[in-house]
């Protein structure tokens, strides 16, 4: 039985995971390379916890509950052996993500679960750095707080075991989880880059400018907002990251970057983040 997290990488993504953890009632060993990161971490999963305040979604004594639930660690080394569940929820790098598993496997007790958030990489081909029976994918959308969905993907190898008892954590944390089959882009990014990609092509072709683009797609396809928009929450560098795993994955042309997101990636516009991408933040 999952009692013990650990959670690799205290960003965006990792303090959210940490934050819906902790609110149900689990125990969270939050894990970040410096100092400063994870005081960044914290400060957001406080932020987290007092938005549910003001939301009235939980109560203040919740809140200093939840928050004594999450212990901060540097170093992933310093990952706790009792874990029961290890969540890697670092930048898109395949290789970065197989170091990770590797220095844990011979540290944390046998029939711990390791999970991977990546948003597209190869679920089989990071089970190869540890034990691949025990090796799931589990791609929580963002802001994890709000976003009910979590695919969970099979590698090759994932028993069914780990599979159920992944897939119950899921709902135990009040989400609802999807079996998903591990190929490039999973089932969410496989459907959504392409259309962000096309929209980024559409307005390199001049065929309409960033703010028509988008209000096409919300007004006319009732989406909550526009694909550039979406891009630059999400982060134009991971988007690229993303079309690019698709492009290797499936070898097929369809998936080619558009030369537009390159050059701004390359340029630094990463949206959001950077305070400028397709719109000025």
């Amino acid at each position: 039985m999952i009692k013990e997290i650990s959670v690799i990488g205290g960003g965006t993504m990792g303090n959210g995971i940490a934050t819906v953890f902790a609110l149900n009632n689990f125990s969270v060993n939050l894990v970040e390379m410096e100092k400063e990161k994870i005081d960044r971490a914290l400060s957001a999963i406080t932020t987290n916890f007092n938005r549910m305040v003001k939301k009235g979604t939980i109560a203040q004594e919740q809140l200093n509950e939840s928050l004594c639930r999450v212990k901060p660690l540097i170093g992933v080394e310093n990952t706790p052996i009792s874990s029961d569940l290890v969540i890697e929820a670092i930048y898109e790098n395949k290789s970065a993500k197989i170091s990770i598993f590797k220095e844990l496997q011979s540290s944390i007790k046998p029939d711990c679960i390791f999970a991977s958030n990546t948003s597209s990489i190869s679920i089989t081909e990071l089970a190869t750095s540890c034990r691949p029976d025990n090796f799931i994918g589990m791609h929580f959308m963002n802001p994890v707080p709000i976003m009910k969905l979590v695919e969970i993907i099979r590698g090759f190898s994932t028993s069914d075991n780990t599979y159920t008892e992944i897939h119950n954590l899921a709902l135990a944390i009040g989400k609802t989880p999807t079996e998903v089959n591990d190929y490039p882009g999973f089932i969410s990014n496989r459907i959504l880059m392409p259309m962000i990609n096309e929209a980024i092509f559409a307005l390199m072709e001049n065929v309409a400018k960033t703010e028509d683009i988008d209000t096409v797609m919300k007004l006319g396809m009732n989406h909550p907002m526009g694909p550039l928009t979406l891009a630059d929450f999400i982060g134009l560098d991971v988007c690229l990251a993303i079309m690019e795993v698709l492009y290797e994955g499936y070898n097929d042309s369809k998936y080619r970057p558009c030369p537009l997101l390159k050059k701004m990636v390359a340029a630094g516009k990463l949206g959001r983040k950077s305070g400028e991408g397709f719109y000025k933040y």
